[in-house]
């Protein structure tokens, strides 16, 4: 045994964040803290976060505001956060031994690349002779315990999975704060050259562009999402005694009472919402919550859960529970929509909203994954999901990657004959046209009964409202009517070829395909059929449920 590892050493400790950016609720950290002599937090600017190029610029300045936030939290506790650039892998190493860190605290990682990275680095610490303290806080429940109460495998169904947790103990409570009581007589050191080595950078020193940025919609950080959790449950409260809100034009705008990128980056706990909630709707109503009263975290949970054990749950191939479809493959469609450069003012303006903001109502998510995939483009789902993860600034690798598996109708939900129209659709929820005019306004002068579909308008109009058609905006990339019909009659005949459910209608992953297409004889059986109509009333359930959840954007 060599005399580091033989002599006594003091508990030197590095708690490194990465989602979770908070203090509060932080029990890997807490316990870290527990008699320890020095301590340290650090924020790992890892290149497989991001790369630069293939996240947008609003995404990394939410998450450098959140750095700046911690930075500014951390010395009520007499500390500080250093920032450093490169890869776990190669720099720890190297400050291990300059700090002489004897133990190594992190946030339990719920999704497959992140538990490779965290069992490499741990492998790592063992060598080094290095406690590692992990501590699961991302999620409400483990996803591993649902999966056992499940006999083994991932719930497939959201009913499925409401089921399961029904049946298990109730989420733990958030960890109470961290205090002088609890570092003890731990400390940060801290020189000269830290400011230097370690400070939170600039969008401009990690090479934007920053000319003409518009102001942030969501501002990261702690505090900001303290401050909104408040705002959200006095909504809550307002909701509970008098009834929901009934959707209009002004929901399609970012509020002040969002959460859902505050929970992504782990700025606010999961459970800490979930406990004020349910405390809120304890005293309201005087009466147990149902599950429903956390209809959005849950299907974050579910999505968590399905995804756990599956590295291959944000590609088509290679996926057991993603129907293998003949997606086209058109590079100019795509960068059309991703540009929202359809033709379509109602895709147009939420694609805008996205790449302006970095954030867009769930509705509107329906609606631009439908008219890229089954509705109209015929575009897979994977390239949707990458310009949600270039832009959004809520968007989990487990969530998004669920999510346009489900609203492509890939996986979890096969109801493809609802498609939503990009005209009736936007005329319904954006009646008046306002959201189109304020991201679109090149179109504000449009009388209302053409300003969902400009096209029509006669040529007098357009000049009046000085946008011609096929000119100053698009003309539409497609005929919609046509395209869905064909593209319901390709779903349809990919259903068709799938014969074999497992337990909850997704096709085995052992199933011969040609040409991308699941191929086999229509099973008739009258067992499978009567298993395939309950299915369907159960996708139906499932859709309705999701579309009438709380909802924390």
């Amino acid at each position: 045994m060599s005399s580091y590892e033989s002599a006594p050493r003091e508990k030197q400790v590095v708690h490194w964040f990465r989602k979770g950016l908070r203090l509060h609720d932080n029990p890997s950290l807490k316990d870290g803290l527990k008699g320890c002599s020095t301590y340290r937090c650090i924020f790992i600017l890892d290149p497989w976060f991001a790369g630069s190029s293939n996240v947008d610029i609003n995404k990394w300045r939410f998450l450098l505001e959140s750095l700046e936030d911690l930075d500014q939290n951390l010395p009520k506790l007499n500390s500080r956060l250093f920032v450093i650039r490169g890869q776990p892998a190669g720099v720890l190493p190297k400050l291990f031994k300059e700090w002489e860190t004897t133990c190594l605290t992190f946030e339990e990682d719920p999704e497959p690349f992140g538990r490779v990275r965290d069992q490499n680095i741990m492998t790592m610490c063992k060598d080094f002779n290095i406690e590692v303290i992990t501590r699961a806080s991302h999620t409400l429940y483990h996803p591993q315990k649902i999966i056992e109460k499940n006999g083994g495998k991932a719930p497939l169904t959201y009913r499925q999975f409401q089921n399961i947790i029904a049946s298990v103990d109730p989420p733990p409570p958030p960890e109470a704060d961290i205090t002088f009581e609890t570092i003890g007589r731990g400390y940060t050191p801290i020189d000269d050259s830290v400011d230097d080595r370690f400070s939170v950078p600039t969008l401009e020193e990690l090479g934007f562009d920053t000319d003409g940025l518009m102001p942030a919609v969501w501002r990261g950080g702690e505090s900001e999402a303290l401050t909104r959790l408040e705002r959200h449950l006095e909504r809550k409260a307002w909701v509970a005694s008098f009834g929901r809100p009934k959707m209009t034009p002004q929901s399609l705008l970012a509020s002040q009472t969002g959460l859902s990128p505050y929970l992504r980056f782990g700025c606010l706990s999961v459970r800490l919402f979930h406990q004020q909630l349910t405390n809120l709707y304890k005293k309201i109503k005087k009466a147990q919550p149902p599950l429903s009263l956390h209809g959005q975290v849950l299907w974050r949970e579910f999505f968590y859960c399905a995804a756990t054990n599956n590295p291959n749950f944000d590609k088509m191939v290679g996926n057991p529970i993603c129907i293998q479809i003949p997606w086209d493959s058109n590079a100019e469609a795509l960068a059309k929509w991703a540009n929202g450069q359809t033709g379509f003012p109602w895709i147009d303006a939420i694609m805008t909203q996205l790449r302006e903001e970095g954030w867009i109502h769930h509705l509107a998510r329906h609606a631009v994954a439908c008219f890229l995939t089954r509705g109209d483009l015929w575009i897979s789902w994977e390239e949707g999901m990458k310009v949600f993860e270039e832009l959004l600034l809520d968007a989990d690798w487990s969530v998004n990657a669920g999510t346009w598996m489900w609203l492509s109708c890939s996986s979890f939900f096969h109801q493809f004959f609802h498609c939503y129209c990009p005209v009736r659709f936007g005329r319904k929820v954006d009646p008046n046209g306002d959201f189109i005019k304020k991201y679109q306004p090149i179109l504000k002068n449009f009388p209302l009964q053409y300003i969902h579909e400009p096209w029509n308008a006669p040529e007098s109009v357009q000049r009046a409202a000085k946008c011609i058609i096929g000119k100053d905006y698009p003309l539409p990339m497609v005929n919609h009517l046509e395209a869905s019909q064909l593209n319901i009659e390709r779903m349809k005949q990919v259903y068709q070829r799938l014969t074999q459910y497992r337990g909850t209608g997704v096709m085995s992953p052992t199933a011969k395909s040609d040409n991308g297409v699941i191929h086999n004889v229509v099973n008739k059986n009258k067992r499978e059929n009567s298993h395939a109509k309950q299915y369907r009333t159960e996708e139906l359930r499932q859709n309705s449920t999701q579309r009438n959840q709380s909802n924390l954007n």
